[in-house]
């Protein structure tokens, strides 16, 4: 099986947990994920199966939406819902109008500190692991972009939003800020992934579902094929003679009338219909193989 697997985290887990659970589903070693949600959260979690783990690359930068719950009051030493209050519960109403300012600040481009506690790495360790040992830890800021933030509901001390953002973005931090700002604290009360890419909570299965599905012989029927996957990207099906040319990394021509022109980067689809390679362009309808699906 080659290709995604759009899973609805429950909470509670790890997204390695869900990727551990994924390879006995999908009885295959080769499983990983596009992008690591917290424990706390659930909704989108990609998984990669097969030769698709070899298009991850391709997923380092994409963007997010969230559902984030925010709760004024108070601090946590994990900006969420599960850490160690680190400042008194304050009596707050927040209005919808007062956020909303509030949020300017946020929408566009920023620099955001991340979390101490999370997998930021400090000298190769993860950031948790130093908070764990109670050692200090400074992080450094780092230029993320919210695209919006739309206010969904806005009642007494609690918030929700509606974020789009760029990929490395910490909602966990937003909410800490926005504390910040309020002068009373605030932590991140619930999360729930909309989208990740081109990936939705509408694609998405429950772990329960895909191992009935499993038991069944009909996983892929879940499975979003490697060759349907970044379709960003424009399709070019070759023929047996050029499939066997690119595999061997010639380069490779594609028709003006389904690749735009200057395209920078298309698929080769094989006559069965099976992703072949990502090709970059070298010239005007010419592209060189740079990542070729072949092999175990």
């Amino acid at each position: 099986m080659d290709g995604a697997f759009v899973v609805d985290k429950p909470a509670g887990w790890t997204s390695h947990d869900v990727v551990n659970k994924m390879r006995r589903i999908a009885n295959t070693r080769r499983v990983g994920h596009l992008g690591t949600l917290d424990p706390m959260a659930t909704g989108v979690l990609p998984l990669v199966v097969g030769k698709a783990t070899r298009l991850s690359q391709f997923y380092a930068k994409s963007d997010k939406v969230y559902d984030a719950t925010i709760r004024f009051g108070h601090s946590t030493n994990t900006y969420d819902a599960e850490g160690e209050a680190t400042s008194e519960d304050k009596p707050f109403t927040i209005t919808r109008e007062e956020l909303d300012r509030m949020l300017d600040a946020f929408r566009g481009t920023i620099q955001q500190t991340p979390p101490a506690v999370s997998a930021k790495k400090i000298h190769g360790r993860p950031a948790y692991e130093l908070v764990r040992k109670k050692i200090d830890v400074v992080l450094e800021p780092v230029e993320v972009t919210i695209h919006s933030a739309e206010i969904l509901e806005c009642e007494g001390n609690t918030a929700r939003l509606k974020v789009h953002c760029s990929a490395g973005t910490y909602l966990r931090s937003i909410a800490h800020d926005l504390g910040q700002v309020a002068g009373v604290g605030a932590y991140l009360d619930k999360l729930i992934r909309l989208a990740s890419g081109s990936f939705t909570l509408e694609q998405a299965f429950k772990l329960e579902r895909l191992s009935e599905l499993s038991l069944a012989a009909r996983l892929d029927e879940a499975m979003i094929p490697a060759a349907k996957m970044l379709p960003e990207f424009p399709a070019e099906t070759v023929d047996e003679v050029t499939a066997a040319h690119i595999r061997n990394g010639r380069d490779f021509r594609v028709s003006p009338f389904r690749v735009p022109k200057d395209t920078k980067t298309v698929k080769a689809i094989t006559p069965h219909g099976d992703l072949l390679a990502i090709g970059e362009i070298v010239l005007p309808g010419l592209y060189h193989p740079t990542l070729v699906l072949t092999g175990d």
